[in-house]
């Protein structure tokens, strides 16, 4: 799929503050200069071709009562397409990645509560029969991390 210039307002749109009312795509739409139905149509193709994979909201986990951790494991390559399945099949993991390391998946936890993380990474390490590394946050920093489409 090649992405065309609203295609790409569109996307780097999304990256900033949702409003806050009962249409939000509305409203982005119009800044947009484009009706809400195209809006929501790109938005939906661009899912359905992978070149989004989900949108929503980051939320504060600790402020909440719940933990955030990112973890590390080493999958060996004629394995990972099958690790990856399983780990993702778990709710709490906020997303994933493959590096090119010994270390070669890493994911992010995301659990209710701080005991969570323990119980979640323990139950894909049983499963896996793969150590599951856990670096807990010891600060916290805000990057505001931005993909420019």
């Amino acid at each position: 799929m090649t992405l065309d210039e609203t295609d790409r307002e569109i996307l780097n749109r999304m990256q900033d503050d949702l409003p806050l009312v009962s249409h939000p795509y509305a409203v982005i739409a119009e800044e947009l200069g484009i009706p809400e139905n195209e809006l929501l149509d790109r938005l939906n193709r661009m899912k359905d071709k992978r070149i989004i994979t989900r949108f929503g909201p980051f939320f504060d986990a600790a402020a909440m009562g719940g933990a955030f951790c990112l973890c590390a494991m080493a999958i060996p390559p004629e394995d990972f397409e099958t690790v990856l399945t399983k780990v993702n099949e778990h709710p709490e993991v906020a997303h994933n990645y493959q590096r090119t390391h010994r270390l070669n998946m890493w994911f992010v936890l995301a659990t209710e509560t701080p005991e969570g993380i323990k119980a979640t990474a323990d139950a894909i390490e049983w499963e896996m029969g793969i150590e599951v590394l856990c670096f807990p946050k010891l600060q916290e920093f805000f990057i505001g991390f931005r993909v420019a489409a």
